[in-house]
């Protein structure tokens, strides 16, 4: 059929090598279309690269690379033709060099992204000396300098600890726990307000540090939540704090928590319809006052889902604590009654925001009748990790769902990649558009760590490959080569897009969070659930670790019962044997003094 259009343009498409005829080259597109990609006596070529690696050029290799089953992503010219579209290829990046093979998945490659990383931005916000948080700034550039913005905000601190923390736990990179040690004593001593009458911790939106003295900003400065205290800024001023106590076992840290826990049940719980408020009054404290204007009486999918992957999963991990599992729970089970569209012509994507009464609200600010994508594929990557703890069918059923049709709405077909936001509702077939089709970092977190989950608990090879695809394009065009980090945003194409705040490599929106949990889990969920191999991991509890039962738990994620046993344990460098290799549990000697801790855990034999 004749392509419709009689210009040309730029555009990448993606696939898999069927055949190749010279300078033909026959793609299978990740729907299964044909497209054809020619190749010209100036078309270069690499091997995709880890961030921190060398440039692999594959230039002079390409008709050897260009085997059936390579996955391919071909950038350049396209034109009209009378048969379709005929693709040009400028430049092409090459997967792997074996087509049954993918870099990402051989041991090591998340732990040298995150190592990379984490020593990025340890270097933007400290150089290469003392780590003294009093420097700290939320945004950084795109080449790592600090900008003129002065405000310190909670949850970047906490976002950045979240990844120093976890950088620790897969390399036992000592000053990688340097900082979130010392980051989650700043957060303790200058973003935190203790309200005795109450026996509550509330985390301050951040600090004004541009004059000589601090100024504290209690109420949120971000325009969708200004003048209210938002549930989500509570939730991730306590992400980093979480993941450093499953490592240092810091009492102090694990106070805060437990007083921020009660400020969500006591303040934000709805105690007669259940889930959290997504904002409450600064000088009432409700989530009913006027003065919160369209976020009165509120809930959304942060103030609900958000608990789970941010802190609440890290907290069960390292305390056992029934009450976290219960509070695990409720937010999924609110997820699962609420969320899910179930008009007479559903939606495949959940809805985000409501009413008091969980009725959706479908007129809210930027949101109104609009899918988050990452929220979607956010929701099925965390039923099914909370499935490993209580099997619901209705939390396998929804993640189940939400993953087999997900891709036919909020992914490209042709170049890869997840999308953004976009309509739930479909017209003439399709969810358009909201703003751009852009994509950005976390999106394809949460569509990589989705997919990994789900292939490795249910063993579907179409979750796998979906997986795949994702990390695939995430590694070929979002990891900067150049000045380091990870692209806020990339068109879709794969071309980055550095405009306005999205240049950025620090700031409201991004930190070092994402990206850590991406590496930590993908890495975890490959090598355990997928490959069915070890992982070695480091914790370093204090003298006063203050662990429940003065165990520590070193499970890596929340695992189906029995199919992970601890296998080995060093203390000091020395060999251990008082643990439990069932609950992956490890007994402490007493010393008083900071033991390194380095465990393997490795899988069952046996898929269950």
């Amino acid at each position: 059929m004749a392509a419709e259009v009689d210009f040309t343009f730029s555009d990448m498409v993606a696939g898999y090598v069927v055949d190749r005829r010279g300078s033909r080259v026959d793609l299978r597109t990740l729907d299964g279309r044909a497209a054809a990609v020619h190749l010209t006596d100036t078309t270069s070529g690499q091997l995709l690269r880890n961030l921190g690696a060398p440039y692999r050029d594959a230039t002079g290799r390409l008709h050897d690379l260009l085997r059936p089953g390579a996955l391919v992503f071909s950038y350049g010219p396209v034109y009209p033709d009378p048969e379709g579209l005929r693709f040009q290829a400028g430049h092409i990046v090459v997967v792997s060099d074996d087509p049954g093979s993918f870099p990402f998945e051989h041991p090591g490659w998340w732990v040298d992204q995150l190592r990379v990383l984490a020593r990025f931005y340890r270097r933007s916000q400290f150089g290469t000396g003392p780590v003294d948080f009093s420097d700290y700034q939320t945004e950084i550039g795109g080449s790592g300098g600090k900008t003129a913005h002065r405000v310190q905000e909670t949850d970047t601190i906490s976002r950045m600890v979240y990844g120093m923390a976890t950088a620790y736990m897969l390399t036992g990179e000592e000053d990688f726990l340097d900082v979130a040690e010392r980051g989650s004593r700043y957060l303790h001593d200058h973003m935190r307000f203790v309200d005795p009458a109450e026996d509550v911790v509330y985390w301050y939106h951040g600090v004004d540090v541009s004059g000589t003295h601090e100024r504290k900003l209690f109420a949120s400065e971000f325009g969708d939540d200004y003048r209210a205290i938002p549930a989500y800024e509570q939730i991730y001023a306590l992400v980093g704090l979480a993941q450093t106590y499953r490592v240092t076992g810091d009492p102090t840290i694990r106070a805060d928590m437990e007083a921020t826990v009660r400020l969500f049940e006591r303040f934000f719980a709805d105690p007669r319809l259940g889930g959290y408020f997504s904002h409450i009054d600064p000088v009432t404290l409700s989530p009913h006052d006027d003065h919160l204007g369209p976020n009165r009486s509120r809930k959304n999918w942060n103030s609900v889902g958000d608990h789970a992957p941010a802190y609440l999963f890290n907290l069960y991990l390292a305390t056992g604590e029934d009450r976290y599992l219960r509070m695990l729970e409720h937010t999924f089970d609110m997820i699962v009654a609420h969320m899910p569209d179930r008009g007479p012509d559903p939606s495949p994507f959940v809805d985000e925001r409501f009413h008091a009464d969980w009725t959706p609200d479908r007129s809210w600010g930027w949101q109104q009748n609009r899918a988050v994508v990452g929220h979607n594929l956010k929701i099925a990557w965390n039923l099914t990790r909370m499935g490993a703890l209580l099997p619901k069918p209705e939390y396998r059923n929804l993640a189940l769902r939400l993953g087999r049709t997900l891709p036919a709405h909020g992914r490209d077909p042709q170049r890869g990649g997840w999308y953004d936001l976009v309509q739930r509702t479909a017209v003439r077939g399709r969810h358009e558009f909201v703003w751009h089709d852009r994509k950005t970092w976390w999106q394809q977190e949460q569509a990589i760590l989705a997919y990994l989950i789900l292939a490795g608990r249910t063993g579907d090879a179409e979750f796998l490959r979906h997986a795949r695809e994702s990390a695939a394009f995430y590694n070929a065009f979002f990891l900067d080569h150049d000045e380091g980090g990870v692209y806020f945003t990339v068109l879709a194409q794969g071309l980055p897009y550095l405009v306005g705040n999205e240049r950025l490599k620090g700031s409201h929106a991004m930190s070092l969070y994402h990206k850590a949990e991406l590496c930590y889990l993908a890495e975890v969920y490959t090598r355990l659930l997928v490959h069915r191999e070890p992982i070695d991991l480091w914790f370093r509890p204090n003298g006063d670790a203050d662990f429940p039962g003065g165990l520590l738990r070193v499970a890596p994620d929340v695992l189906p019962r029995g199919s992970a046993v601890l296998d080995s344990v060093t203390v000091n460098g020395l060999p251990h044997s008082a643990f439990d290799p069932d609950t992956l549990t490890v007994s402490l000697p007493r010393t008083g003094s900071p033991l390194t801790v380095r465990v393997r855990v490795r899988p069952v034999e046996e898929r269950r």
